[in-house]
């Protein structure tokens, strides 16, 4: 794992000034749960304060080290109890579900009888993705995005 560069280090110190800490290792110290935690809280967020109770600086700095080495992150800060830990976030790919085919899903329309007598029609319709059903039972496909003039003229 490449060591982070100063430039890096400084702009990560920043960028993590206003975190809260996700992870506080309290008196059993580093346990194999906390470092699950650990593990997931930088999964999912890549940068991370952690609060170490204690008052051994020197046990506080072994934590730090041990966190880094065991789960391949950067060591980014370490002021007083607070400690500041980076892993690039890793990329997931999710799948998406083909229950009904591509963009299409199955839409069922309630309408109330003209003369509120009679029983509603009820039917259902294959819509696609860029379709919504409106309050009175019709279908609508959405409106194109609008384009910047201003962006337009610029590029």
């Amino acid at each position: 794992m490449q060591k982070l560069t100063p430039v890096e280090r400084s702009a990560l110190r920043a960028e993590a000034h206003g975190l809260k800490p996700v992870v506080i290792i309290g008196e059993a110290g580093l346990t194999p749960s906390v470092m699950k935690e650990i593990s997931a809280s930088l999964d999912s967020h890549g940068l991370i304060k952690v609060r170490v109770f204690g008052d051994d600086r020197e046990m506080r700095t072994e934590i730090y080290e041990n966190i880094c080495t065991e789960l391949q992150a950067h060591p980014v800060q370490h002021i007083g109890k607070l400690l500041v830990i980076y892993r690039p976030k890793k990329e997931v790919v999710k799948e998406r579900s083909t229950k009904s085919g591509k963009g299409m899903r199955e839409v069922t329309i309630v309408k109330a009888s003209a003369s509120g007598t009679k029983r509603p029609s009820v039917t259902k319709v294959m819509i696609k993705g860029n379709e919504r059903v409106t309050e009175g039972g019709s279908i609508k496909r959405a409106k194109p995005r609008q384009k910047s003039t201003k962006k337009s003229v610029l590029a």
